[in-house]
């Protein structure tokens, strides 16, 4: 008997296509896995367990197997979009139980593709901080239990960490893939915008929030943005050797950047110099205001997010965040404070093809009921240690995060790679120099 469990998603498609596994097969071993592991993981907030296995023997019937991207390959969604026949939670007591009629666009896109959705996944209240965590349940690290998976996509990388699923869904508005896939092992793209169609909560925070893959490999990362993206990323011009940033600064005055971190980037660094790229040191011009122009925006998001919510049933530091965030609507919506940042940064990608810098200046908060903390305390765990990622939803460039090292206790690092807009293939394939050179265990091992 075939383990389908831990292959890849483009191993599973080709087996399906092929004929190889039936789809419900190959949903049925994973459904099992899901079973066995996710006590103790926390990713899933609703399992379709039934419902997948229905879906799984339809996509065996469909005429067109044999050309589906992501035949018979199960996928995870993140509870912040609709899923046909399940509630958007959105990590919340405060939304409605009330099944959606039909999907996100996203979802639709990987279903027409041959995916089937096993489930939804957790994520922190209105998915506004990089812990997972809430009434509704809390995300773990599968590579260490004891620390948080990260978020707001946390769910959805806990699942694929620990082999639940091949791929996921997830979206990033201030770091929420990059933030859970640097702390899981994992290769995610947040992709520039307008490159994948949005649609997450009221307003995509101001235009902020992209949907993205969450994978194992850059290949299967690859996959999946196609199909998101409805065509794949154009391919990149490889004639010459590109012009490679290094840079350990953090974008937030006062906070440092931890030696498993910063060895890192050192390590990718040196990959890339090998692979004959022209990699040096330089610091992007981060103006001093770059921390008040996130915190406005991210608060600004989370205001709109909770419009028409009963607030009684809202956690005291969403409450807190959503009411600190309306008195900055108004300056935020026009998008001159990102407007300005684009202009300060794109002199340094004029001379700089890429950006290398850590994905996180630290190892993740210890899991916990950080809902149940206070809102600064929350603020403050979440900017010291996943400083690096709020600029570029800010600018709306894509970046990356692409696993590479290891912390002291075994659990992956990871490094951030950020670029113009259109760099998504650029981007996809360093990561894919970085993977060939310095390869990384793609599961956690079962405990």
């Amino acid at each position: 008997m075939t383990d389908w469990a831990g292959r890849t998603a483009v191993e599973i498609a080709a087996a399906v296509r092929e004929k190889r596994v039936a789809p419900r097969e190959v949903v049925a071993e994973h459904l099992a896995g899901i079973g066995r592991l996710d006590d103790r993981v926390g990713a899933f907030r609703a399992v379709r367990a039934e419902a997948a296995l229905a879906e799984a023997e339809e996509v065996g019937a469909r005429g067109d197997l044999g050309e589906l991207p992501l035949a018979g390959v199960p996928v995870a969604v993140k509870d912040n979009l609709a899923v046909r026949g399940e509630s958007t939670r959105v990590g919340s007591a405060a939304t409605p139980h009330k099944p959606a009629g039909a999907d996100h666009v996203t979802v639709a896109r990987l279903r027409a593709a041959g995916a089937v959705v096993v489930g939804l996944t957790n994520v922190p209240e209105l998915c506004v901080f990089g812990t997972t965590e809430g009434v509704l349940g809390t995300a773990r690290n599968p590579w260490d239990p004891a620390r948080t998976a990260g978020g707001s996509s946390g769910g959805s990388a806990a699942a694929v960490a620990a082999g639940m699923v091949p791929v996921a869904l997830g979206n990033d508005g201030m770091g929420s893939l990059r933030i859970p896939a640097a702390n899981c092992g994992l290769v995610t793209l947040k992709p520039g915008h307008g490159v994948v169609p949005a649609g997450i909560g009221e307003g995509d925070w101001f235009g902020m929030s992209e949907n993205g893959p969450l994978a194992t490999t850059v290949a299967d990362a690859r996959l999946l943005l196609t199909v998101l993206a409805g065509q794949a990323p154009p391919e990149h011009d490889d004639a010459g050797a590109l012009r490679v940033a290094v840079s350990l600064r953090s974008p937030l005055a006062g906070v440092t950047v931890s030696r498993p971190y910063a060895h890192a980037v050192r390590e990718a660094a040196g990959v890339l110099m090998r692979a004959g790229h022209q990699v040096r040191r330089a610091d992007p011009p981060y103006p001093a205001s770059l921390g008040v122009t996130a915190l406005t925006h991210w608060t600004a998001g989370t205001s709109v997010d909770a419009r028409g919510l009963d607030r009684r049933l809202l956690t005291r530091r969403t409450r807190v965040h959503a009411a600190l965030g309306r008195r900055f609507v108004g300056r935020v919506a026009g998008g001159e404070d990102r407007e300005r940042l684009r202009g300060r940064l794109e002199p340094f990608f004029a001379e700089y093809d890429v950006l290398l810098t850590p994905a996180l200046a630290r190892r993740s908060p210890k899991a916990g009921p950080w809902h149940e903390r206070g809102w600064l305390r929350n603020v403050v765990a979440n900017s010291v240690y996943s400083p690096f990622t709020p600029p570029w939803n800010l600018t709306g460039w894509p970046a990356m995060s692409v696993p590479s090292g290891t912390l002291d206790s075994g659990a992956p690092c990871a490094v951030q790679l950020v670029g113009r807009p259109g760099s998504e293939a650029a981007l996809l394939e360093l990561a894919e120099r970085i993977e060939a050179l310095r390869p990384w265990r793609r599961t956690a091992p079962s405990r």
